[in-house]
């Protein structure tokens, strides 16, 4: 979880410890209106990229100069981060995190 709240950003909102029922989870609030549920158990994470090549989900910065220095901070942490491309409508990059999910990192490119 600290990849995601002390590297990227996020605010853990809510944690709940295992219990002999129920795995451990955590919320993390990510920006704006969105959280991420991280649940805690013993199988294996999926790693795959989807059909584009891409995680599937993201997560968003407000600048192109914020997503580079975010990149700086991955590589210099050393985890894996590909180059920021651009597409029409935002710049982006996919990390990977210790479990070795894949994240895509964006930052919207001015209309």
């Amino acid at each position: 979880m600290k990849y995601y709240t002390e590297l990227l950003g996020a605010k853990l909102a809510f944690e709940r410890a295992a219990t002999h029922s129920d795995p451990r989870i955590a919320v993390i609030d990510v920006g704006g209106d969105d959280h991420l549920m991280i649940v805690e158990t013993a199988d294996a994470p999926t790693i795959g990229l989807d059909p584009l090549g891409r995680a599937g989900w993201g997560l968003r910065v407000g600048t192109h100069a914020q997503l580079r220095e975010l990149r700086e901070q991955i590589l210099g942490a050393g985890w894996p981060v590909g180059q920021i491309e651009t597409l029409p409508t935002q710049w982006t990059m996919t990390a990977h995190d210790p479990d070795g999910r894949p994240v895509d990192v964006r930052a919207h490119r001015p209309r």
